[in-house]
């Protein structure tokens, strides 16, 4: 996390204030903007394969506008007005792996009071992403169509989370596109993040999961393998077959040493 206050620079000063970050994810808060400020997203990669970044702003986004430089001009990316709206998220292309520059403006305003314009980001790579829009995202991976068997294989691999679960809620967002899925968790065999969490009332495992609404996800019996992606502390649904059907193609695969990595089954 990078935090900046505008209050920091002179009063007459005209210069651009001036950040580097190398993480490929992080968070930037820019307390009391004021004037301008000039993000570059500079990741220490060997390869160069993250070349689309994605910008969500907290839910209390104020102050400033944020553009990306491209080619010596500057292109709007999100809007103060749209830093508001709850789980928006925008996406562009780096043009370039090497670094991204953003530009932040601050907002004209006329009393002093607290503003904060603080947002979360991700590189992502190009294998990764179907365009700019991020309801396209294909790590997202909400593709809405049961994953074949070396597309399950290789998600127990390498997805962010894995966990046994089933389904006890599945709600629906029209606004903006998404449903979530609530899961009752039996295990948690990997997550990136506590997203899978114990409630402290019940003792239950608990965790939501999200995906888009066009995918019509319903509520179904019985125990699922639920693997996929996390973006901005979110959990995005990949591979989700019932258990059994995983556990057959799981065991027919080993059988063959064809399965890509070592899945701890009991």
């Amino acid at each position: 996390c990078c935090p900046g206050s505008g209050l920091s620079w002179e009063p007459r000063s005209r210069a651009v204030e001036q950040v580097h970050l190398r993480c490929t994810e992080g968070s930037l808060e820019w307390m009391y903007p004021a004037r301008a400020l000039r993000v570059v997203l500079e990741p220490n990669l060997s390869s160069a394969q993250h070349t689309t970044v994605c910008i969500k702003p907290a839910s209390d986004f104020q102050g400033a506008n944020i553009y990306v430089e491209r080619a010596g001009q500057l292109h709007l990316v999100l809007s103060e007005a749209e830093g508001a709206r709850p789980h928006h998220v925008s996406c562009f292309s780096a043009h370039g792996p090497q670094r991204v520059a953003l530009f932040l403006q601050a907002s004209p305003q006329r009393d002093i009071s607290r503003r904060t314009a603080s947002f979360q980001y991700e590189l992502l790579s190009n294998q990764s992403t179907a365009g700019p829009d991020f309801k396209k995202m294909a790590l997202v991976e909400a593709m809405c169509r049961p994953c074949d068997n070396v597309e399950l294989l290789m998600a127990i691999c390498s997805s962010d989370f894995v966990v046994k679960g089933s389904i006890r809620n599945v709600s629906h967002d029209s606004e903006n596109h998404m449903s979530q899925v609530d899961v009752r968790v039996q295990r948690v065999y990997r997550q990136k993040n506590r997203i899978f969490q114990q409630d402290e009332g019940s003792g239950e495992w608990r965790g939501p999961i999200r995906t888009l609404l066009q995918c019509k996800v319903k509520k179904g019996g019985g125990d699922f393998l639920f693997t996929g992606s996390e973006h901005f502390g979110e959990a995005w649904l990949g591979c989700a077959p019932r258990f059994k059907d995983f556990l057959f193609v799981y065991r027919a695969a080993r059988e063959r040493g064809a399965n890509p990595c070592e899945f701890e089954l009991n």
